[in-house]
């Protein structure tokens, strides 16, 4: 078996201007963020399942920090020969817009290798406030915005996204308070200290089954499996209101066009196999297919789109 995975790996990862004896060492997987949260959880899926379809080893290092710029300077000062990767998700590439003086472009100064999933998002309430449903909330908010405030694992994040497009839906001006983590947020919900936030599924879902979160709505475009008892935020009266989290893999920049190929086959493969479709559905999370190419297009498009609704609360970076 040992033999098998050393054939493997060199035959798999060799690409022209490579070394390829670098390939038969273990590839080392950045996480930007801290372990617990959607982030890491998608991270080790997409980890374990590159290990087995390269037949090489892959260590997960979480480096969190900066609101993720830590870890993406970890990636784009290693060399481009695939043996340093970077697990993050959809904020990756907003960094640039919501922090100021970050050392590299996120857009720029990286090579996408695969988007492995997107999910939607849950939006959860300190379970002692009175507002039972959205249309209740989004009347409390816009009477009394000073009275609310909203947390978010990271700005320009998917749940932060998603908070300020509730406070224009609302018509109301709410207090943005960032966490460094999701469970640093929800925790803060949990103990009154906050009164909202949207965040992936994984986290807040059993904090909700056991009383210390309500949730109100569910960011998708229909009912999730999950908790198939949680309206949408269409059916809670907000048309149009869908927000996912999405999450890939990058390399630095300058890797050969064979190589992201190559690993962008194996993820695509992996996350779609029936072990991994189980747990993504448990986690209400779905993979996507799609070529490196493609994965690039669509985080232009996402910037650009998340970039406009950022100037039009006249956000400015911090």
């Amino acid at each position: 078996m040992r033999r098998r995975a050393v054939i493997l790996s060199a035959g798999l990862l060799a690409a022209p201007g490579l070394v390829t004896a670098q390939s038969l060492r273990p590839i080392r997987m950045i996480v930007p963020f801290p372990p617990g949260g959607a982030t890491d959880a998608l991270s080790r899926i997409a980890a374990g399942k590159l290990q087995e379809k390269l037949g090489q080893t892959v260590v997960v290092e979480n480096r969190s920090g900066g609101n993720g710029v830590v870890g993406g300077m970890a990636l784009i000062q290693s060399q481009p020969d695939g043996l340093t990767i970077m697990a993050s998700a959809s904020i990756q590439a907003l960094l640039h817009r919501v922090l100021r003086g970050i050392p590299f472009d996120p857009i720029n100064d990286m090579t996408p290798i695969a988007r492995t999933a997107r999910g939607p998002l849950l939006f959860v309430i300190d379970p002692r406030r009175a507002p039972r449903n959205v249309a209740e909330l989004a009347a409390a908010t816009h009477a009394n915005p000073r009275d609310w405030t909203f947390t978010t694992s990271s700005l320009g994040s998917a749940g932060h996204l998603a908070a300020i497009a509730f406070g224009q839906a609302a018509r109301a001006d709410i207090l943005m308070v960032p966490q460094r983590s999701s469970s640093a947020g929800l925790t803060d919900v949990m103990a009154g200290n906050i009164s909202l936030m949207f965040d992936p599924v994984l986290a807040p879902l059993p904090m909700v089954r056991g009383g210390q979160l309500r949730a109100l709505a569910i960011t998708n475009g229909t009912r999730i499996p999950a908790a198939p008892e949680i309206p949408t935020m269409e059916e809670a009266g907000m048309p149009g209101f869908v927000f996912h989290s999405w999450y890939g893999v990058w390399g630095p920049k300058g890797m050969a066009p064979a190589l992201v190929a190559r690993m962008n086959s194996a993820l695509n493969e992996g996350m779609r196999e029936p072990d991994v479709l189980q747990r993504l559905t448990a986690l209400a999370f779905e993979p996507v297919d799609e070529d490196a190419a493609a994965f690039d297009a669509y985080i232009r498009q996402d910037e650009a789109r998340n970039t406009q609704l950022l100037r039009s609360v006249n956000f400015e970076a911090q």
